[in-house]
């Protein structure tokens, strides 16, 4: 936990040495804040004398209201508020300061984490629910910013108050002070017992937490299913069962954490009880002062309160422990897709020419996905590929961006392999049309430049026109700044799909991808998307994954999927002719018209 902050409080050194100063002046006047009473009840109340370092001390102030004794209180009074205003103006520094940097410190730690979750693969989300991710983004990294904001303040002015009262309450009596040390290491012990019983804890309520938030960001995402179905009483039973983990953890923690505090209130009592029973016998035997003691009695309440604050804010340092855990587990993820150290751009243009040279490819180390698969796409090809579910399709295409990186073999755009290439370049050079396009919150225009920044006006509309989508974004209330609903709810599925497309066609890449882009929609719109697919592909190299045969017959190659292999390779009429895995796909999707070789 230790380095992780102490790395990110690095930047902000500057503001860390005021917080210091503040804290060292705030410990002073919370020392001295007792010493204006003692001076009243000994030197005004009482006849002793003011000690020659009081005196030389309180010149400035007695030159000004005199020497007599309700000179003396008067300046004891002045000097009460003198204090306090000091006192005052350091605690505003340290908490304005301290509040900034935990501000910022929380601020980056959401950008680090944010940054290392996009470079990780595709792989390491596989195997991690959303839920959880936005759970530790947010309130892992707000109990972090807590801790650096309120409690790390509070444990270095209780540290620094603590040394300073000891210093003076042994310079004053020292084996008086004897009393009060000899409790501390009890509290701290038992303080030093609680923490890993509430560390404990405190993890099991975190992970209850977490698989609340993803229950409930599964059935937002979902309510057009769920609601669909029927099945809402479904989700609040699925919900209600993790809600009531969490209040059962929950509580388990609180009756652990409620343990400490009253057992050290306890400890405190008796020990300001010893005290009072000893001071009183000091002051009749004459060798004590009731300033004296008053001023003991004083440390003892602020002596035990930060020795208590340290013991209770096990509690802090166990949530802040355990969401650095939660934290560590992603930035020391090391599912990272790694550039080459002398990874180069990929020429702008590209050809397009795509080998696979016998690939393999597994999700974990049982379940081969891909086994020795080899094949060629010349530059301009549009090649389609067809299998069953689950024969690797998807995963054939997520190796040419990097997505994932193969086992075994390579994979080569225009005979380099492609981790040869800078990762980020190498993408740029890929256009992309999914099954179901993602649209984002923003306006139509916003979604369409999500392509390629720093896209102008005039591509957008071009973009647009050509994924005739312009006719209905016009009808639309406000055009292009119309506003997108969540995931793009607001659109119907063709109209979606011809964003989609726009987006696409402002990158301009040589290099496509399509992943059934017509799956989904009605006959009327998939006429006006394949219109604008064909628009896009032109001149381009087009990868196609394909269900629907129909909408590959006019590729120059198709390959055929089985068992994680090539089993075959050719076009339409060949694969047709050859009788093989292609033309009995073929024969069960169109099994009421007869087997023909020609389109």
């Amino acid at each position: 936990m230790i380095p992780l902050l102490r790395d990110l409080v690095r930047p902000y050194r500057a503001s860390l040495f005021f917080i210091l100063v503040a804290m060292v002046v705030q410990t002073a006047t919370s020392l001295a804040a007792p010493w204006p009473l003692k001076i009243i009840l000994d030197n005004v109340v009482g006849s002793h004398k003011l000690p020659w370092w009081l005196d030389e001390a309180m010149k400035p102030v007695l030159s000004v209201t005199g020497s007599g004794k309700m000179h003396i209180a008067a300046a004891a009074a002045i000097i009460t508020v003198l204090i306090a205003l000091m006192g005052a103006l350091a605690s505003y520094v340290a908490n304005y300061y301290t509040e900034s940097v935990g501000q910022w410190v929380a601020n980056d730690l959401r950008m680090r984490t944010y940054h290392h979750l996009e470079r990780l693969s595709l792989g390491y989300f596989d195997t991690h629910q959303t839920g959880s991710l936005l759970s530790t983004i947010t309130t892992d990294i707000q109990t972090i910013q807590g801790f650096a904001s309120s409690s790390t303040l509070s444990i270095v002015v209780d540290l620094f108050t603590i040394l300073g009262m000891l210093g003076i309450m042994f310079w004053l009596n020292w084996d008086f002070t004897l009393i009060i040390v000899a409790v501390t290491p009890f509290m701290l012990l038992l303080a030093s017992r609680f923490k890993k019983v509430v560390k404990k804890a405190t993890r099991e309520v975190r992970k209850q937490q977490s698989n609340m938030v993803a229950v409930v960001q599964q059935g937002l995402e979902s309510m057009r299913v769920v609601k669909a179905f029927g099945r809402q009483e479904l989700e609040q039973e699925e919900l209600g069962e993790v809600s009531r983990a969490t209040v059962d953890a929950a509580l388990k923690a609180r009756k652990v954490k409620a343990l400490l505090s009253p057992m050290v209130a306890i400890i405190v009592s008796l020990c300001t009880a010893v005290v009072l029973w000893r001071g009183s016998s000091l002051i009749l035997a004459g060798t004590m002062t009731a300033g004296a003691l008053t001023v003991f009695l004083s440390y003892l309440t602020k002596f035990f309160k930060p020795v208590k604050d340290l013991a209770t804010i096990t509690n802090q340092i166990a949530q802040t422990a355990v969401g650095v855990e939660r934290i560590r587990g992603i930035l020391d993820a090391d599912m990272i897709i790694p550039e080459h150290p002398d990874a180069s751009e990929p020429p702008q243009n590209l050809r397009g020419e795509i080998v696979f040279d016998q690939v393999a490819f597994a999700y974990d180390s049982e379940t081969p996905v891909l086994k020795q698969v080899s094949f060629t796409i010349k530059p301009g090809q549009m090649v389609g590929i067809v299998g069953a579910t689950g024969g690797g399709k998807s995963t054939i295409v997520s190796l040419i961006p990097r997505f994932y990186d193969p086992t075994a073999g390579q994979v080569k755009i225009d005979g380099v392999d492609i981790r040869q290439y800078k990762l980020q370049a190498l993408r740029n050079q890929i256009g992309y049309v999914l099954q179901e396009t993602v649209l984002f919150r923003g306006t139509v225009r916003d979604n369409i430049a999500y392509g390629r920044a720093g896209a102008t006006e005039e591509e957008i509309l071009a973009a647009a026109k050509l994924a005739n989508a312009d006719e209905f974004i016009a009808r639309m209330p406000h055009g292009y700044d119309t506003m997108v609903g969540e995931r793009g709810d607001t659109l119907s599925g063709g109209q979606r799909q011809r964003i989609g497309i726009a987006r696409a066609v402002i990158r301009n890449n040589p290099i496509l991808i399509l992943d059934e882009p017509t799956a989904a929609l009605d006959t009327e719109s998939e006429r006006a998307v394949i219109e604008a697919l064909d628009r896009l592909m032109k001149g381009k190299t087009v990868i196609t994954i394909a269900h629907r045969l129909s909408t590959i017959r006019n590729s120059d190659k198709i390959l055929v999927l089985k068992d994680g292999a090539v089993a075959e390779e050719g076009t339409h009429d060949e694969l047709l002719a050859l009788g093989g895995v292609y033309a009995g796909l073929y024969r069960a999707q169109f099994e009421t018209a007869p087997v023909r070789s020609g389109p």
